[in-house]
């Protein structure tokens, strides 16, 4: 019988024996996951911080792309009005000389100059370009500018402007050039 409790408590001697390199397994398996977890969640941050800097980026891009667009369109316009302003003082002649040759006999210069007169302005018209309307208005100082005063010939005159000096004119709703007015006291 001696023998037989002996071979009981063998097979229990080696159980923790056999239980010691699965505890040891069983660290170190701990060890590895608990490594890829750091290591995965390291790489999911790294992730989510390269992602708001794309975003970001992808924001500044656009913000980019959008000013850049606007201000080809600005200095288009802005050359657009240049333009238009230098032909300015080229339509005051053509209506000072529509003006002159209405007073003249010679029907085919009054035709041809007013031909390109309206030619012109009808271009102008399709680039934005309006004339302001002063004659008979209450005077407005975002509009009209004020050369002098003159006593007004009626009471329903006094404040209006009586006589236009030189024509202003609006492009795409700015003023280009403010028309120079006489205004009635």
């Amino acid at each position: 019988m001696a023998d037989k409790t002996e071979k009981k408590q063998e097979p229990q001697a080696e159980a923790p024996v056999e239980q010691a390199p699965r505890a040891e397994e069983s660290k170190k398996k701990q060890k590895k996951d608990d490594g890829l977890r750091k290591q995965v969640a390291e790489l999911s941050d790294k992730l989510a911080a390269e992602k708001e800097s794309y975003l970001r980026l992808m924001a500044e891009f656009e913000t980019f792309r959008r000013r850049s667009a606007e201000d080809r369109l600005n200095l288009i316009a802005s050359a657009s009005a240049k333009t238009i302003e230098g032909l300015l003082p080229v339509l005051d002649d053509c209506e000072r000389a529509l003006e002159m040759l209405s007073k003249s006999s010679d029907e085919a210069a009054k035709e041809g100059t007013s031909l390109i007169y309206n030619k012109l302005m009808d271009y102008l018209k399709t680039q934005g370009l309006a004339r302001i309307e002063a004659k008979g208005t209450v005077f407005d100082t975002d509009f009209h500018e004020a050369v002098t005063q003159f006593p007004a010939p009626s009471e329903e005159l006094k404040g209006k402007v009586i006589d236009v000096v030189q024509t202003g004119y609006t492009l795409g709703g700015k003023v280009l050039r403010y028309a120079k007015v006489v205004v009635g006291a």
